[in-house]
């Protein structure tokens, strides 16, 4: 396993000068920017050195970062030529460092270029070429393969990570590693209907992180792995293992990837990657004023809802301000048709509009459950229709094991008008303000072998998805241009390429209130400020009633709150009367502050290694701190503050905690659970 080393963060003069002094005489094959330099040795070997802190990070010794596999693994390319060149392109202008290798037949060409604009990414171009006069058999690539050090001493875990992988236990994104650990991050499917992700992986440290992925525009089967394989290492890497036959004369490319480091944790990653792709056309969607008002869902009432228990609760919704009512699963005759449950509304269309008739009256928002590309066995679109199928290599359905359903597929355009119908019915015809899509298929696709399709390829299907959602998300504004579209993939980490076809996340299903706040942060670094991230139900956090960590991350709230004279079977989602105080004064705390609309600083504070857990939002001149902690007792730091006096108020409590003086600063508290503070000019 080829590896590089990220060196200590402390290197005596010795070390550093003979280091500088070697690679003095080799500059012609080294690239660098003010944040990182790549240098390479005559057999195609790399190390990366990160020039940010008080002094370099140095790599340890050279080794095979970009190999590709056949009969054998080929790693170490005898160098014969280089070219540096300066380049302007979509990214921008930048230094470009091309070189050539060869091991045996095998021709391998590298080009590392580092974008002016994007000082902290360098993207790798890599192609094989066979010049022999025997075909070679190729059986994977891999680009980026590295492993970093532990710092010498430290408490504690050793190494934070961002995972981008879709799992049928639906991990935590981001989390410390441990000895032993190893996710491989297959962005194809994991499991019958998980898979997806977004194509970048992030390891750090207390002092220094190193993330991997690639900047295709959209989709592609590889894996990301990520690996602690004992107490001192973490490796990481990106992998294809793509099969095929080079002819003599014939070379194939890699994907374009690319590696980049940086200080505290993944947040910075993210955010130069998104900015990164919209320079590539990419553009996140826009949201309706409407879209940041809190969120109160029937889904409470689980899938056998009665109507009667949605018009009873909505006098209770309106008294408790929330703006937006959820009809959720349950109003369908079945998934696939979507037509309407007779028991529920017996006189069908009628019913439903004045279902939404009503909720409009109330002076509410209305949104709609929906999850495309699922239809069960015996549906009627199926019966008309076998040709909208997802199939198998071997001719089968692709089942969807949550949903009892069978895949359609997104590639296929009368699957795609079925629904760009079904959405023009559900706003234009029913009157639906917006739209909630949800489903863990809905973030990947198997490859589809559906003879009737014409692919291309069985990876059309993969790669069709984000277009998929497209027209659904062009097709809604079309009809209502103020739509609402949120997207929730039940736990999967999000598809990069499906975020610029919604506009709301959601925390999608949490397990805990700590995947509430790192989905979040998350959410924030890929898809900007401007598009709101719903915390999802509050009976889905920590206790039950974690308003706290979604408020602090700068979340929407929202609820599926039932009252319990209206259900036989009493649970967490019961508003008591206890609970609906609380719910009330999170309402008006929510409304107040509007931290939804603000911005959210997510290099302030590393979420796994600065304690307590600290969020940023800062809005207009106030910043806000949110601390998350059991218990803590002690000092806290307050950053991001300008050379100025503020007053902090803990508004939650509206508790005023003295006057600080910027630009950084300590307080003495003691708290349990969360701290929210405000700090204000004065």
């Amino acid at each position: 396993m080829c590896c590089i080393l990220l060196g200590l963060a402390q290197h005596n003069l010795a070390q550093e000068s003979a280091s500088a002094g070697a690679l003095k005489a080799s500059t012609d094959l080294e690239i660098q920017s003010s944040v990182l330099r790549i240098e390479f040795d005559r057999n195609l070997r790399s190390r990366i050195v990160a020039l940010f802190g008080p002094s370099p990070q140095l790599l340890a010794p050279f080794s095979a970062s970009e190999t590709v596999t056949g009969v054998r693994t080929w790693s170490n390319f005898a160098l014969s030529a280089t070219h540096r060149e300066r380049v302007s392109d979509a990214l921008g202008a930048g230094e470009r460092l091309s070189l050539t290798g060869k091991s045996g037949d095998l021709r391998k060409d590298v080009s590392v270029t580092i974008y002016s604009d994007f000082p902290s990414i360098a993207v790798f171009d890599v192609t094989y070429k066979n010049e022999g006069v025997a075909r070679l058999a190729i059986r994977g690539w891999a680009n980026h393969q590295y492993s970093l050090g532990a710092m010498p001493v430290s408490r504690g875990p050793a190494f934070w990570s961002y995972q981008s992988g879709s799992y049928e236990k639906r991990p935590n994104w981001v989390l410390p590693l441990r000895a032993g650990f190893r996710q491989e991050n297959y962005l194809g499917m994991n499991a019958s209907d998980y898979g997806g992700g977004t194509p970048i992986v992030d390891v750090w440290r207390k002092d220094v992180g190193l993330a991997v992925g690639h900047v295709e525009p959209g989709p592609r089967l590889i894996s990301l792995p990520v690996s602690m394989p004992d107490a001192r290492h973490a490796r990481v890497a990106v992998r294809s293992t793509r099969e095929r036959t080079l002819e003599p004369g014939e070379s194939f490319q890699t994907l374009r990837t690319f590696m980049s480091v940086h200080p505290g944790d993944y947040f910075r990653t993210l955010a130069e990657y998104r900015r990164l792709m919209v320079r590539q056309g990419f553009q996140m969607a826009s949201a309706p004023d409407s879209a940041f008002g809190p969120i109160w869902c029937a889904w409470g009432y689980g899938r056998s809802v009665q109507l009667k228990q949605v018009y009873d609760t909505l006098p209770t919704v309106k008294k408790m301000g929330f703006s937006w009512v959820t009809l959720d699963d349950g109003w369908q005759n079945n998934y696939g048709d979507w037509g309407l449950d007779p028991k529920n509304f017996p006189r069908g269309d009628a019913d439903m509009k004045a279902l939404v008739d009503r909720i409009h009256e109330e002076g509410f928002k209305a949104q709609l459950w929906l999850s495309p590309l699922s239809a069960v066995p015996d549906s009627q679109l199926l019966k008309d229709h076998p040709d909208f199928l997802l199939l198998n290599r071997d001719g089968s359905k692709r089942k969807i094991s949550w949903w009892n359903s069978f895949y359609l597929c997104p590639s296929d355009q009368g699957v795609v008008e079925y629904h760009r119908a079904l959405v023009r019915k559900i706003l234009g015809e029913w009157g639906f303000d917006g739209l909630k899509l949800d489903g863990q298929h809905m973030n990947a696709v198997p490859r589809c072998y559906n003879l009737a399709h014409h692919h291309k390829r069985p990876e059309d299907s993969v790669e069709a998805l984000p277009d998929f959602f497209r027209e659904i998300y062009e097709t809604a504004r079309s009809v209502k241009p103020d739509a609402l579209v949120e997207f929730c993939p039940c736990g999967t980490a999000y598809s990069f390429f499906t975020m610029p076809h919604f506009n709301m996340s959601v925390a999608s299903d949490p397990t805990s209130s700590f995947q509430v706040r790192s989905k979040g942060k998350t959410l924030k670094a890929l898809m900007g400020d401007n598009v709101p991230y719903f915390g999802d139900h509050v009976e889905l956090s920590d206790g039950a009633i974690d308003f706290a960590s979604t408020v602090g991350v700068g979340g929407v709230v929202g609820t599926q709150f039932v009252l319990p004279n209206l259900v036989k079977k009493h649970s967490t989602s019961d508003l008591t009367p206890e609970r609906q105080k609380i719910f009330e004064e999170w309402l008006h705390i929510y409304k107040d502050k509007m931290l939804s609309r603000g911005e959210y600083l997510g290099d302030l504070y590393d979420i796994g290694f600065d304690r307590p857990e600290t969020h940023v939002i800062r809005k207009g001149q106030e910043i806000y701190y949110a601390f998350f902690a059991r218990h803590w007792r002690g000092p806290i730091e307050l950053r991001g503050l300008q050379s100025r006096t503020y007053r902090i108020t803990d508004y939650v409590n509206n508790k005023d905690l003295g006057s600080v003086h910027g630009p950084q600063t300590t307080l003495s508290t003691e708290f349990n659970e969360h701290l929210l503070l405000e700090a204000r000019p004065e």
